[in-house]
């Protein structure tokens, strides 16, 4: 009696962890060859700072914790929108309306701080909303929109603030307009609870805000992995005229992929300035925050899971990077990363090639099972 061949069981999150590490190694690596190019002498040094700051002391590693939390959010920002099919560049532009729906509720109106963060969902939410729409009615880019409603976002929110004098810096008790009030002089009970994190962590950086989005990223994660809506947004992403086929209401979907994807930026804007560590700026440039979720989410793979884990090791170097200074300038670690991220391109893309070829000789192999299966069939009726 023949016995089935069975195709193995292909798991991608164990190859796509591995070549994300990979990556991280030799990325280090070049980047300790770069410390060692620009300055031989405190290179060693500098190394170490890097790999070690994060884990140094309480204060330090909360700091990593609170520069994880918005940058979760902005990872599962532009991995929510990548799983779809859709490139979320406009992260930053979904970060600063969030923000800046956080701080007005706060400051303005003084809402509590729970209410705040809602209100950053809301408008980040609010921000994903058109280059959703112009992609799903008029098929225009989501790269191109998302670009431009980045600059409309800013210009917009820097205008609101101007315009709201409570928002500005009569809490600093001088004349700058350049910032937003203090927001422990201007609304206490707008700061994210603490819960006696700073004490234990002897540090003022310390709120409960990386729980919080910890909290989102399982929310994604059951969103895309567990539920008919996700697979319907992932079918989306894979195929959309098969989508179509099978009766998915792919325009539908577009839009609602980028209103979730900007929620989550927009709520990393509001951790971020709700924790009264900082003080949002009138500048004419555009926060770094919500591009910092393009390398975590590529890093993660686009995996909610994966996520957390990538903006705590960007995070981790990041400030690792600080304490090199004054020897290196901060700009290497950007470097650092960069090189991560092509390393783990490359990395994946060999791993598909690689998978496809084992499917290629998997199927070659069951056909000529299932060619040498009537004969088999015969041998057996004449005995």
């Amino acid at each position: 009696m023949r016995q089935t061949k069975r195709r193995s069981i292909h798991i991608p999150g164990g190859t796509s962890i591995l070549a994300s590490l990979i990556s991280i190694g030799i990325g280090l690596v070049f980047g300790l060859i770069l410390l060692v190019i620009l300055n031989t002498k405190a290179a060693g040094g500098a190394f170490v700072s890097l790999v070690t700051t994060g884990f140094r002391s309480s204060d330090k590693f909360a700091k990593v914790l609170y520069q994880a939390a918005p940058l979760i959010m902005t990872g599962l920002s532009v991995g929510f929108a990548f799983k779809t099919g859709l490139f979320n560049i406009g992260a930053t532009g979904q970060y600063t309306v969030g923000a800046a729906f956080a701080l007005i509720g706060a400051i303005q109106f003084q809402l509590p701080w729970y209410v705040c963060v809602l209100l950053s969902l809301i408008g980040g939410a609010f921000w994903g909303v058109f280059p959703g729409l112009f992609k799903a009615l008029f098929n225009v880019n989501e790269v191109i929109t998302s670009i431009m409603f980045n600059w409309i976002a800013m210009f917009a929110v820097n205008l609101t603030i101007n315009n709201l004098p409570m928002m500005l810096a009569k809490y600093w008790g001088g004349a700058q307009m350049d910032r937003t009030a203090n927001l422990a002089q201007a609304n206490p009970s707008a700061l994210i609870p603490r819960l006696g994190l700073d004490t234990l962590m002897h540090s003022n950086y310390m709120n409960i805000s990386i729980f919080i989005a910890v909290i989102f990223a399982l929310i994604a994660w059951v969103i895309l992995s567990k539920t008919t809506f996700g697979y319907e947004l992932k079918a989306c992403g894979y195929n959309r005229n098969a989508s179509l086929y099978a009766g998915i209401n792919a325009k539908r979907n577009i839009v609602f992929s980028m209103v979730i994807a900007g929620a989550f930026a927009g709520v990393g804007g509001g951790l971020y300035f709700l924790a009264g560590t900082g003080q949002y700026t009138l500048l004419k440039q555009l926060l770094a925050a919500g591009f910092n979720g393009i390398p975590v989410a590529l890093l993660a793979t686009s995996n909610p899971i994966g996520t957390i884990f990538s903006a705590f090791f960007v995070s981790y170097i990041q400030v690792g990077g600080d304490a090199m200074q004054p020897d290196f300038v901060k700009e290497i670690i950007d470097i650092i990363i960069s090189v991560i991220i092509y390393l783990a391109a490359f990395a994946l893309l060999t791993r598909e090639l690689l998978s496809r070829s084992k499917m290629h000789r998997e199927e070659e192999a069951e056909s000529v099972a299932s060619a040498d299966a009537p004969a088999e069939k015969e041998e057996v009726s004449q005995s």
